[in-house]
């Protein structure tokens, strides 16, 4: 299996599933946008009562998450939303802006 086979299964096992929690470890990154965010919204709806813990580089990915923990080198340098980081945490702010444009990121 390739390593997006691999994701896709991962994320339709959660599904099946019905787990009061699941970690999505890097699950996403094989897909393009426009499917990550399909899969995202789908996901909450579907999962609604679930606690959804994402581990992503992708910052489109998690930009929408109640709260974002900012890892560099293997230390937490932030934690907040979206907002807050991009307001607060220059490490974020510089991963968001080499990922997106500043209207993308509003």
């Amino acid at each position: 299996m390739s390593g997006g086979q691999k994701q896709r299964l991962s994320i339709a096992r959660a599904l099946v599933k019905n787990a009061p929690v699941n970690v999505f470890d890097d699950s996403f990154s094989a897909l393009d946008f426009k499917t990550d965010a399909k899969l995202r919204a789908a996901l909450k709806e579907e999962t609604g009562n679930s606690t959804q813990f994402l581990v992503a580089q992708r910052i489109s990915t998690i930009m929408n998450a109640d709260q974002i923990i900012v890892l560099d080198h293997g230390k937490m340098v932030g934690r907040g939303t979206h907002r807050e980081l991009m307001a607060e945490c220059r490490v974020y702010r510089e991963i968001a802006l080499s990922q997106l444009s500043e209207e993308e990121l509003k």
